[in-house]
């Protein structure tokens, strides 16, 4: 009850900053980010599309991953408009697709760019059960395998940027406090859902995912404190926030309930802030493996705090997420 009505009230944690605050209050005392290169995936609405418009305000460069090139071409003229002078590269990222992640890395290396932070924000929550074209569950394969694999690409230039900067590399994974909704045996049942073998819940999935964010956090973590990186990783929950994550489930109960809800709501500023906190503020320097609400440390799950559960999810994305042979075409004549 306590703690619903500090929410309610927007009173401050122990970072200064509580449910009420924006994103453009909690980068206010950050360093320049003229000399940060982010990439932010999810950035064409919502609060991807907020957090990118902040930390370009605050002079970071921005790469912008997305799968409609034209919604995310919109959102670059629209930063472009509020922050004169900023620099926004857009590139292809199909996060369902492990081939498109695979690209789109490529790619990125290829432009020889440094790379100081990476916002893992892209989000779907679908109705109907759908089978990514690697045969992974499609909300599991966007929320969390995309974003596994893209980390991993990507592990080795912000280390090196880190390195050759001073300045400490930093991965914000975006959860939510739904993952908590999920309990059980999470690789069985990924697996019971993708053949069918049970009914499809997409509430239930979609906890799973997000779940999972949080236990890769807790495991890459560890692997990065081994390998003695300059890059910390830690994950959000941004709060109750309705964004384009609900389009696929517009209607009376979805009105009537974000209606019902709407004390509870916040506006995408608000909902975008503890990514930006999480990713600039320099209170968070040095901090990792941590799950995070409203600006201000939390506590996930116990099943999220599993260390066990954390490596053995690794291990199984790993898996999941290798590069398979093709195989080979046959001769047309």
């Amino acid at each position: 009850m306590l703690e619903t009505v500090r929410y309610l009230m927007g009173s401050a944690g122990a970072s200064g900053f509580g449910s009420k605050s924006t994103a453009e209050e909690v980068t206010g005392t950050s360093p320049d980010l003229r000399s940060i290169t982010a990439i932010i995936t999810g950035a064409t609405s919502g609060i991807g599309a907020e957090t990118a418009r902040v930390l370009a305000k605050r002079g970071a460069r921005l790469v912008l991953p997305a799968r409609n090139l034209k919604a995310a071409e919109e959102i670059k003229a629209r930063i472009a408009a509020d922050s004169p002078g900023s620099h926004i590269i857009v590139l292809p990222l199909d996060l369902s697709s492990l081939s498109s992640v695979r690209s789109f890395a490529s790619r990125f290396l290829s432009l020889r760019l440094p790379l100081h932070l990476l916002i893992n924000n892209a989000g779907k929550f679908p109705h109907d059960l759908a089978i990514s074209e690697d045969g992974i569950e499609m909300t599991f394969a966007t929320n969390y395998l995309g974003h596994f694999l893209l980390t991993k690409l990507l592990l080795e230039k912000m280390a090196e940027t880190a390195r050759e900067t001073g300045i400490q590399g930093r991965i914000v994974n975006v959860s939510s406090s739904i993952h908590g909704w999920f309990s059980g045996d999470v690789i069985r049942y990924l697996d019971l859902v993708t053949r069918r073998k049970i009914p499809y819940d997409a509430t239930r999935v979609y906890a799973l995912s997000k779940l999972a964010n949080v236990l890769h956090t807790r495991e890459l973590a560890e692997r990065l404190k081994d390998m003695d990186a300059n890059v910390t990783v830690n994950c959000v929950h941004p709060g109750v926030v309705r964004t384009g994550l609900t389009r696929d489930r517009e209607g009376f109960v979805t009105d009537l309930t974000f209606f019902l809800a709407s004390k509870l709501l916040k506006k995408i500023p608000q909902a975008a802030a503890t990514t930006c906190y999480v990713a600039t503020h320099p209170s968070v320097a040095g901090v990792s493996g941590k799950y995070f609400v409203d600006c201000n440390e939390a506590s996930p799950s116990s099943l999220a705090a599993n260390r066990q559960e954390s490596a053995r999810l690794w291990r199984v994305s790993e898996a999941l997420a290798a590069e398979r042979p093709q195989p080979a075409g046959r001769d047309v004549t």
